[in-house]
């Protein structure tokens, strides 16, 4: 009996030093974070917002494109979605920032899940920490996704799968509902970094990586819920379906108009997003005498009469 309860005491010590060692490696979350305009400013608000035709940096496929190039941005302004959501990928492309808390199991404080508030354009997201398998390939696909985490470290690594087809820039480059996305979070002091791989195998040739930073608001309240969409009149009325014929898509000249960037390297592809890419289009770039929008600050070339 003896033997029995000294092998039951050192199994339980051993239990309790690791995971007490497991919770020492995790990183607390928890909070308002606020995004920072310094990386992947293309893709954040108040950065400058790309065209409807610009997929340069982005690996589309045939069928990426093709699909990309046959859409309208104008469609988002149809009544029937004023109100919807976007996929998780909006996580790294949205102006919010991420209020982030934690559910625990009560009887062991153990965290079972990560969430992240949703808003008037996003879904609340659950990242399940406890084991739980994906669902099957036939399972439903939502706008929120199904997250799983790990911790890597002190990295949590979140996989999502069954997410519904939404963008991939805040224009109509887009990712199918066979999607997957991998996120890193890491926290450094008061500062956030999140790296996301989004994978598709219908329109995207190669895997597509965004980065972005985020810092602890110490003032704001940590919100789970966001405020509630109110659908209004953008222009579209309620029988347009806006959308471009192939080979019809009037925007696809408007960034090398504008900028003088080689239709290449606008209609995208995994060749855009390497250096080299931009040594092989040098001699078709041809630079306007003015910037017609989204200027930037002093040493920049000229702006428009009338521009600040």
């Amino acid at each position: 009996m003896k033997r029995i309860r000294t092998a039951l005491t050192l199994s339980c010590l051993v239990s309790l030093i690791v995971t007490n060692t497991a919770a020492f490696a995790q990183v607390d979350l928890t909070g308002s974070w606020t995004p920072r305009n310094s990386t992947d400013a293309q893709e954040d608000n108040p950065g400058p917002e790309p065209l409807p035709v610009d997929y340069a940096g982005i690996p589309l496929s045939d069928a990426g494109r093709a699909y990309g190039l046959l859409s309208s941005p104008d469609k988002m302004s149809e009544p029937e979605r004023l109100c919807g959501f976007y996929s998780p990928v909006y996580t790294m492309l949205g102006p919010f920032g991420l209020a982030i808390g934690r559910v625990a199991e009560p009887l062991t404080g153990t965290t079972v899940a990560w969430t992240i508030g949703g808003w008037e354009d996003l879904a609340p997201i659950t990242i399940w920490m406890d084991g739980r398998p994906h669902p099957s390939e036939y399972g439903p696909h939502e706008m929120s996704g199904f997250w799983t985490g790990t911790w890597e470290d002190d990295v949590l690594a979140t996989t999502t799968t069954h997410m519904r087809a939404s963008i991939l820039r805040r224009n109509t480059a887009a990712h199918s509902d066979q999607a997957t996305m991998r996120q890193w979070f890491l926290r450094h002091d008061d500062e956030l970094t999140v790296q996301a791989r989004i994978d598709d195998p219908n329109y995207l040739a190669e895997p597509f990586y965004i980065t972005r930073t985020y810092s602890l608001d110490h003032k704001a309240p940590n919100i789970l819920v966001g405020q509630p969409c109110i659908q209004g009149d953008e222009g579209v009325p309620e029988s347009d379906v806006p959308h471009n014929m192939p080979g019809k898509n009037p925007d696809v000249p408007e960034l090398t108009e504008q900028y003088g960037i080689p239709r290449e390297a606008v209609l995208g592809g995994p060749e855009t997003m390497y250096p080299d890419f931009r040594k092989k289009i040098a001699s078709q770039y041809v630079r306007p005498e003015k910037c017609p929008r989204v200027c930037g600050g002093p040493g920049t070339y000229p702006r428009p009469e009338g521009t600040r």
